[in-house]
């Protein structure tokens, strides 16, 4: 037995931006995914930013304006998605959302852990890099982020808790006909030619399932690898999602793998150890 599906996609189109929106019915779940470009480098509509509206009390805001006012960090990422989203919303009002500003939330704004960890190694090897000199800062210039995704709800919340049990990662390795999917950017950051930081999300609908990656992955060129993944599972027949997280990381000169695999973490992840885990089961709140 599967879930009856139904997709639509739409095109959103204004004369600031060109919004990408798709939604897919699967039983009493609707998926939406949103796409746009990236963050522009300043407030696309002064002439209304900050103005308030007196019928809802609240104030226009640019997706610019919102994320300085809502973010402390120093400096953002290149190339932020800003209205970039995946949100899976049951019929009953909850679920769980995955979008940009609420992955940099979590990026420290106070401490460097890349210069704990590493910087002093780092330096020695770039002494002559303008770069080390700007970005070795207060803040996790690396925006490592440790996201799960965002609990959303109308009345009642999902009910999170401790498991023993585990996506069945070899289950999902079995071919199996692909009813919807999307790859969601969140953020990128090239950290001046000296590595790269990315996040994005990824959704896959089978017939009776659906399954996500969220994946922070982080390479500082000759010092580290860090990849932190986010996996969500649902079974029809269960009235619960598992959500697992797990922070891999290592030293590259720790790892016996060819160079190739350094750029892809679709390989990589498996070589590294981890660092950290947390296996939670999401229940339905009770009727």
């Amino acid at each position: 037995m599967s879930y009856p599906s139904k997709t639509d996609v739409g095109d959103i189109k204004t004369k600031a931006d060109s919004m990408c929106v798709k939604t897919y019915t699967f039983g009493p779940w609707t998926l939406i995914t949103q796409k746009n470009h990236i963050l522009p480098s300043k407030c696309s509509t002064p002439q209304v930013c900050h103005q308030k509206d007196e019928m809802t009390d609240s104030y226009h805001l640019c997706s610019f304006c919102r994320f300085q006012q809502e973010l402390t960090l120093p400096q953002l990422p290149e190339m932020t998605f800003a209205d970039n989203l995946l949100q899976i919303k049951h019929e009953r009002g909850f679920g769980i959302e995955f979008n940009c500003l609420d992955a940099l939330h979590l990026v420290d704004t106070k401490n460097d852990i890349m210069k704990v960890a590493v910087a002093e190694v780092w330096q020695n090897t770039r002494a002559e890099c303008e770069y080390v000199k700007e970005v070795i800062k207060p803040f996790d210039w690396t925006f490592t982020t440790a996201y799960k995704g965002t609990l959303i709800s109308t009345d009642s919340s999902l009910q999170v808790s401790e498991t023993t049990e585990r996506i069945d990662i070899e289950k999902l390795k079995v071919r199996e006909k692909i009813m919807f999917f999307e790859d969601i950017h969140l953020f990128e950051d090239e950290l001046a030619d000296n590595g790269c930081a990315q996040c994005s999300v990824k959704i896959r609908v089978m017939q009776g399932s659906f399954f996500l990656l969220l994946r922070f992955f982080l390479r500082v060129d000759n010092i580290l690898v860090r990849i932190n993944d986010t996996r969500v599972y649902h079974e029809e027949s269960k009235n619960y999602l598992l959500r697992e997280y797990v922070s891999r990381e290592s030293r590259i000169s720790d790892l016996k793998v060819p160079s190739s695999l350094l750029t892809d973490p679709g390989e990589l992840w498996t070589h590294l150890p981890i660092i950290s885990s947390c296996y939670e089961k999401l229940e339905f709140p009770i009727c």
